[in-house]
């Protein structure tokens, strides 16, 4: 798709972009015209330090707090998430199972999106992170119990796999949107790339964390600990002092809740870099995280069903995204960061093949290495790129729809792979994923239509980060 280069205007050095100010600690927004009606695209958001957070006196120190609490809280969700991913592969060793266990735990995420980028933008974002974890840990509680009463229903797992998915949607756009209401625009990069090391580092503890609870006593001990957990971010989280965000309409203007969403519609509808973005999205986890799920299953059929397999597994991805995060982090990356995010992508479907192709367990674990150390060279560089251009009034809808591409792509990559592996080996569903995403990658780039996307988001990603 075409991504022609987006107009930029002069603005005042305290401003955030889409006329976003920070005035006594109240962050004020203008309205955004409508690109649909006007065929323009909106203004991009200038990324200089010197404005919006760095008003703020203190927003280190609340930006380590945020930092932290969503640290601790994805720690418990990570034991969880392992736990519940090992319990369904070595009790039912089906791909089928997996596939239905991603289905109920990205699908509901990607309809409640729907709802919760807007709420981003029009609620209070903090509530809406507060409120999000509880219900999944109220969620995690209750099924915690039913199992203790003796309940073991696949049907009760994929139920509360739907409802932790719903919070979900609610909390990652109001997340996304916040971090870059507290930390000052050119610090975002960084930012982003300490949070990805601090959170890798984490899951690096989750997996054996994991393994040691739910080796040592049993599924439900591990859920006593994320619930825990939530209450520990939760009351970190209600510390901190975000800014109101507060739009300021025109003359008759008085959107409701769905003029919100159509205006969101609209604004991603138009503009070409986000669309880029989305793309990139879709097919990286369609067609490497969907196959990435079931590298599980092809440690129990291959080499064995060990617990510390799994758990080396994860380990070794783990420490992959540790060293990229802490790189990125320090380094800061290219300053063509849209080679960056496609270089990442053409890395992911080398990986993919190797391993595939891994007949030896610790080349397998190398290999699931650098997987994890290509990651944040995607999923950081994007979101900041992001974060950077979108108007910070757009931040929710925006990522709403990054939810729901991540949400939507990831159940439909299982669907196809899961009973794939199920007919076929893991090894050669991840051999064929890994070649396709070679044929996309030269396709976006050998096609008209690829290079001229591809030579106009380098001008755009130059020119934000020239400023």
């Amino acid at each position: 798709m075409p991504l022609p280069r987006r107009l930029r205007s002069a603005r005042p050095v305290n401003d955030l972009g889409g006329g976003a100010q920070v005035k006594d600690n109240v962050w004020v927004t203008t309205s955004l015209p409508d690109f649909a009606t006007t065929g323009t695209t909106s203004p991009v958001a200038d990324p200089t330090p010197s404005g919006g957070a760095t008003d703020r006196p203190g927003w280190r120190r609340d930006t380590a707090v945020f930092l932290t609490s969503q640290t601790i809280s994805l720690f418990g969700s990570s034991l969880v998430q392992y736990a519940i991913m090992w319990h369904l592969t070595l009790q039912t060793r089906s791909g089928s199972v997996m596939a239905l266990a991603a289905v109920f735990g990205f699908l509901p995420q990607a309809v409640v999106s729907v709802f919760g980028g807007v709420w981003a933008d029009r609620l209070n974002r903090k509530m809406l992170i507060i409120g999000a974890d509880a219900m999944i840990a109220a969620t995690t509680l209750a099924l915690a119990l039913f199992m203790l009463a003796g309940v073991k229903d696949l049907w009760l797992i994929y139920l509360a796999l739907a409802i932790r998915s719903v919070g979900a949607g609610i909390q990652v756009p109001a997340v996304s949107a916040l971090l870059p209401q507290i930390v000052p625009v050119g610090k975002l990069m960084r930012v982003n790339g300490i949070n990805g090391t601090i959170q890798s580092a984490m899951m690096l503890i989750a997996p054996a964390a994991a393994a040691a609870v739910y080796a040592g006593s049993s599924i439900v001990a591990v859920f006593f600990v994320d619930i825990v957990t939530a209450v520990i971010g939760i009351g970190l989280l209600s510390l901190i002092a975000v800014p109101r965000l507060v739009r300021h309409l025109g003359a008759g203007e008085h959107p409701g809740y769905f003029g919100d969403l159509a205006l969101g519609l609209r604004y991603a509808a138009s503009h070409s870099f986000v669309r880029w973005v989305l793309g990139l999205y879709a097919v990286v986890f369609v067609l490497i995280v969907a196959p990435s799920y079931l590298t599980p299953l092809m440690i129990v059929r291959t080499f064995g069903a060990e617990v510390w397999k799994l758990t080396a597994n994860e380990i070794s991805f783990s420490v992959g995204m540790i060293i990229g995060g802490a790189l990125l982090a320090t380094w800061g990356g290219l300053k063509n960061r849209v080679v960056m995010m496609v270089a990442s992508t053409v890395a992911f479907g080398g990986l993919a093949v190797a391993l595939g192709l891994s007949g030896n367990l610790w080349v397998f674990f190398g290999f699931m290495f650098l997987v994890g150390l290509a990651v944040p060279f995607f999923s950081t560089t994007s979101m900041t790129v992001l974060q950077e251009t979108v108007e910070p009034e757009m931040h929710g809808r925006v990522f709403w729809f990054v939810g729901i591409v991540m949400a939507v792509a990831m159940p439909l990559g299982m669907v196809v792979f899961g009973p794939l592996a199920d007919r076929f080996t893991v090894e050669a569903v991840l051999v064929v994923s890994g070649v396709v995403m070679f044929l996309v990658v030269v396709a976006a780039v050998a096609l008209p239509s690829g290079r001229l996307a591809m030579g106009a988001a380098h001008r755009h990603a130059r020119g934000v980060t020239s400023d």
